[in-house]
């Protein structure tokens, strides 16, 4: 069976978790944050195929407990299905483990006997496809978050610009393994690439993902932007990054500097309930479809 090229798959939403107060815990980095299912379904999928795509979900899972990264065939031929899984740069074995684990389990309730699938965790993400889908560009936009609280006043552009700018520098640094964070005048800034991606394609992919970002979500305060091979995150702290959000990267500065910058509903002493508040639903839900394959 030769899958279509043009397969739509449809995004589902789960209520992100992305906490203002504290690192994503293991439980928060296995929260769903999207779904992508080819509507073609694999011929005979109780036969050949089920043991096939078995197969290669079990040896990603065994990898996931000592790698951030690894990409499988299962089987031969035009009968093949590949597959991947990426974990956030700082999670521990166990937690990249469990991660890649829940992503497996929710790629086979949400996307049954699909041809091909992606499942978009806090803290990982899994995909796989049938042999024969078509190359898709690194740089395709999937999805985006962005923060429902949004910033006004002089300066906050700059500040984020320079933050955002980071993360370039921390991938294009050549020891970054794939993986930036830090935290930058009170704005708090990840990005990851695939693990097969070079240090040129990696740091191309995550100037379109911020360009994205400016462009998607303007001047919300938060906001994570997913792209077929990376992705980006920002946060800003009016009060400053927490000393428990710290720079996982060597070249990551960690500086702090108040300017005047107004944050609807985060003013007077109804600060620290409005950060509780913000913690819950700081991102909006949003509704996206894509092209699973190009």
């Amino acid at each position: 069976m030769g899958p279509s090229q043009s397969l739509i798959l449809s995004l589902s939403l789960a209520l992100p978790v992305f906490s203002i107060l504290a690192s994503a815990s293991a439980s928060a980095s296995t929260n769903l944050v999207f779904k992508g299912c080819a509507d073609q379904n694999l011929d005979n999928f109780n036969g050949f195929y089920k043991q096939t795509l078995q197969n290669l979900l079990d040896t990603l899972s065994s990898k996931s407990s000592a790698a951030k990264f690894y990409n499988a065939t299962s089987g031969d031929g035009s009968s093949a299905i590949d597959g991947l899984f990426q974990c956030r740069g700082d999670l521990s074995n166990d937690d990249c483990n469990n991660c890649v684990e829940r992503a497996q389990a929710l790629a086979q309730k949400l996307c049954g006997q699909a041809v091909a699938a992606r499942v978009q965790l806090n803290a990982c993400y899994l995909r796989y496809e049938i042999s024969g889908f078509r190359q898709t560009n690194p740089t395709e936009f999937l999805y985006k978050v962005c923060g429902s609280t949004r910033a006004s006043g002089a300066g906050f552009g700059d500040r984020l610009d320079t933050a955002l700018e980071e993360i370039v520098k921390g991938l294009g640094s050549g020891n970054s393994a794939g993986f930036y964070a830090g935290g930058f005048q009170s704005v708090y800034v990840l990005g990851q690439c695939e693990g097969d991606l070079d240090g040129g394609e990696c740091v191309n992919c995550v100037k379109n993902a911020i360009d994205s970002a400016k462009s998607e979500c303007s001047s919300s305060i938060s906001a994570q932007i997913y792209l077929q091979q990376c992705y980006i995150s920002y946060t800003y702290y009016p009060n400053g990054v927490p000393n428990n959000q710290k720079s996982l990267s060597s070249s990551g500065r960690n500086t702090q500097k108040t300017v005047a910058i107004v944050l609807g509903g985060l003013v007077g002493a109804g600060l620290v309930m409005a950060c509780l508040l913000f913690a819950r639903s700081a991102f909006k839900k949003k509704t996206h479809t894509y092209k699973y394959g190009g």
